[in-house]
């Protein structure tokens, strides 16, 4: 193993990282894909972030960088912004149709 990476950091292996999130990300993807509902296709989004960022954290732990610690960082302030947005603008849509649901959006194109 290599000295630079903190001993509780060397206890799980990177692989166990990267399979999390790659699960994660799974998870999200087929939610986007199925789900009508824009709440849950938001918090999906959401969901494939998060793994991004398991990815990101655990890479720059094993390589003792922070550059990736602070990417995530930035991606955790644009996500807060992009929850303020998308929920506002579902809400917008849910006071319009009384319903969240995505296939319903295209009569509001007229």
């Amino acid at each position: 193993m290599d000295q630079n990476i903190p001993q509780v950091i060397q206890t799980v292996p990177l692989q166990y990282y990267v399979f999390f999130a790659t699960a994660l990300f799974a998870i999200g993807v087929v939610g986007v894909l199925t789900r009508r509902n824009a709440i849950i296709i938001f918090m999906c989004i959401e969901l494939m972030l998060n793994a991004v960022n398991v990815l990101l954290t655990a890479f720059a732990a094993y390589r003792s960088d922070a550059n990736g610690q602070v990417f995530v960082f930035f991606i955790m302030a644009v996500a807060a912004a992009e929850v303020a947005v998308g929920l506002a603008i579902i809400v917008m849509i849910y006071r319009n149709l009384q319903n969240t649901d995505v296939n319903l959006l295209n009569r509001l194109k007229f």
